[in-house]
């Protein structure tokens, strides 16, 4: 059966979530998408040169998006790996996150989120490193600083960092004060270091108007949108099924996997929370929720004691995302 096989410690399923990735952006691939960018979104400071660079080729500009994505489940994977609190080893997580993804089709276009999200999972992977450890100050400058240059391509992921202190407070040996200034600290540094450039080149102005459209354009992309609704119906029912799990086995998981799992939840929580409240934030944070959300999904469909209700709901979840390839 499907989930089977997508759950085996095969050798062959290395490379699943690139052949996952280039099935399902198979359209794309021969008729590139080019996102309809709202005035402003695509100027952010580190972003503004990539889409130079590649705005020309349409083609090449959704094999970058492309290759990002896939790099994306492998660094997730590689975050499992690390700090094994998924105790399966095999690519679940990355084909999970692949397969996720696949079904916002009108995301697949270049768009800074999929930049960003590089350096969120770095933050991430580095407040993970906080974990017990006396002096967790590299791991917390290192947290905050990844978080920030993330912003400078998408400037939403910013408001994510309640997430990340409170994820130091639940991480750290003992709570003090020098690792929740020195998060701080890193998150704002990249920004001192692009305003310090808006200043040389004069700039600083028409950056502040940048920020501010990033933050408060009117930007719904869900109006009259069944399918994404649909598809949205479906995930926050696995993502339910997968808080509902961990919930269960909560109290026979080692202490490292109830925090991470903790927050997890906590920026999944707080991404929703964006989405609800900034105007701007559309099905792109989407995106970022869906890092999380994988690992919530994951664990539930590796751990279901139901075989063939985990094929089913597993088996369903493809096939949305097929359909969602051709009805769009």
């Amino acid at each position: 059966m499907l989930l089977k096989f997508a759950k085996s410690k095969s050798a062959i399923n290395y490379l699943l979530p690139t052949l996952a990735g280039l099935l399902f952006w198979m359209k794309e691939l021969s008729y590139p998408l080019i996102y309809p960018y709202y005035t402003g979104e695509p100027d952010n400071l580190l972003f503004q040169p990539v889409l130079k660079l590649l705005q020309p080729y349409e083609t090449l500009q959704t094999i970058v998006t492309l290759a990002i994505v896939v790099s994306l489940a492998y660094m997730i994977q590689q975050i499992n790996n690390h700090y094994n609190f998924i105790r399966h080893r095999s690519y679940f997580p990355a084909i999970v996150f692949i397969i996720i993804i696949s079904g916002f089709t009108e995301m697949q276009g270049l768009h800074p989120v999929y930049f960003a999200s590089i350096f969120f999972i770095i933050a991430i992977y580095r407040l993970f490193d906080a974990f017990e450890k006396k002096k967790p100050y590299s791991a917390a400058f290192d947290s905050g600083f990844s978080l920030g240059i993330a912003a400078l391509f998408y400037l939403n992921v910013i408001l994510l960092f309640p997430a990340f202190i409170f994820g130091l407070s639940i991480l750290s040996y003992e709570k003090r004060w020098r690792e929740f200034v020195l998060m701080i600290t890193g998150m704002i540094l990249p920004f001192l270091l692009a305003l310090s450039y808006t200043v040389i080149t004069e700039q600083f102005l028409e950056t502040f108007k940048i920020f501010e459209r990033n933050l408060l354009t009117d930007n719904s992309h869900f109006n009259k949108n069944f399918n994404l609704q649909l598809y949205l119906g479906y995930l926050v029912f696995l993502t339910i099924l997968g808080s509902l799990k961990i919930l269960k086995q909560y109290d026979s998981e080692k202490v490292s996997t109830r925090k991470f799992f903790t927050i997890f939840f906590l920026l999944f929580v707080n991404s929703i929370g964006i989405l609800l409240l900034v105007p701007s934030a559309s099905q792109e944070m989407f995106i970022i929720s869906a890092i999380p959300v994988t690992f919530l999904m994951s664990n539930f469909f590796l751990f279901i004691k139901s075989r063939l209700q985990g094929e089913f709901l597993f088996i369903l979840l493809v096939a949305v995302i097929i359909t969602l390839q051709f009805i769009k």
